[in-house]
């Protein structure tokens, strides 16, 4: 069990991309966890597991109306959602007002989800602000990965916000904490790219640096519009996710053992089939279409099982609306 989060500073790409692409990918059981506090935006890009629309009331704030009453771990599960492709997913707020009335929640959903039984969670945490109250959520978590291009000014104020999150997280009683830097780097200049910045954080902030260079995700925008649901595609083979698969077995072996699943239910009685009739389709909302390669074509790849997941280790195929 342990909380990743993923962030980056101003005007920093992908960070909701780069969220998602590593639960696809995560060797281990995951949650996905919506918490920017600026608002999410999967409920509006993503079918459920049935096809029809996520729900955007059921997660963390119903989580927090659970709160009041006392909270522990294994609740979080009982205000998830399945995405269409089989990823779990805890959606955030829609709008940043909804975010500020729960900036007395933001520490304690930390804590919840650093502890959530049986998976990992990977917490999209958008873009970091002045030291606020998702910092208290930062500082629960087991890595932190902060997102950059090599541009020298998206560096430079990269350097900086790991310097005062650093500042933030200790006056929260977490000391030697070290974010981990995640370079969006050109695939022509990939290795290149990843030591400059890797130099400019250790010019700037010295041995001691509370940020350090794990590695880098090519940027690959075709692959990046099929997970954002545009249309959907194998994505196995992309550059993309292939360094995605990189950073995620890095991080995933740095993780705590998961125990093992206990099952505390009693046996069950087999019970006949039921027919039940088909459903019709509400007004509005419609079923997810076969996906289609960007010719029109039907594309060729793998459908999803049955019950709309993945295999372990193939990244679930998304179908646009």
């Amino acid at each position: 069990m342990g909380l990743i989060v993923v962030a980056a500073d101003k005007g920093a790409p992908g960070v909701t991309t780069t969220a998602l692409a590593l639960a696809a990918v995560w060797p281990r059981p995951v949650l996905l966890a919506e918490c920017d506090p600026a608002g999410g935006d999967i409920a509006f890009r993503f079918p459920a597991a049935d096809g029809e629309r996520l729900d955007p009331r059921r997660g963390t704030l119903s989580l927090a109306v659970a709160a009041r009453r006392g909270l522990q771990p294994g609740q979080v599960w009982e205000h998830t959602q399945k995405l269409y492709g089989g990823i779990d997913v805890l959606l955030g707020v829609t709008n940043a007002d909804q975010g500020a009335s729960l900036s007395m929640f933001w520490g304690q959903l930390g804590q919840v989800l650093a502890s959530v039984p049986q998976a990992d969670v990977i917490a999209d945490c958008g873009r970091l602000g002045a030291d606020g109250p998702v910092t208290d959520l930062l500082a629960e978590a087991s890595r932190v990965l902060l997102l950059t291009r090599a541009e020298v000014g998206e560096v430079i104020r990269l350097r900086d916000r790991a310097v005062a999150l650093a500042a933030g997280v200790e006056k929260r009683g977490r000391r030697g904490f070290s974010a981990d830097v995640v370079v969006i780097a050109d695939q022509k200049n990939f290795k290149g790219e990843l030591t400059e910045v890797a130099h400019a954080l250790g010019q700037g902030l010295g041995p001691r640096a509370p940020a350090r260079v794990l590695g880098g995700i090519v940027s690959d925008a075709r692959a990046a519009g099929l997970l954002r649901g545009h249309w959907g595609g194998k994505l196995d083979k992309s550059m993309l996710i292939r360094s995605v698969r990189e950073i995620a077995g890095q991080l995933a072996a740095s993780m705590p053992p998961q125990p093992a699943a206990v099952d505390l239910q009693p046996p069950q009685v087999p019970q006949p089939p039921v027919t039940r009739p088909v459903a019709t389709p509400a007004p509005g909302v419609h079923a997810p279409r076969h996906r289609y390669e960007p010719d029109g074509r039907p594309g060729h790849g793998a459908e999803p099982r049955p019950d709309g997941a993945a295999a372990p280790g193939q990244v679930p195929q998304y179908r646009g609306r």
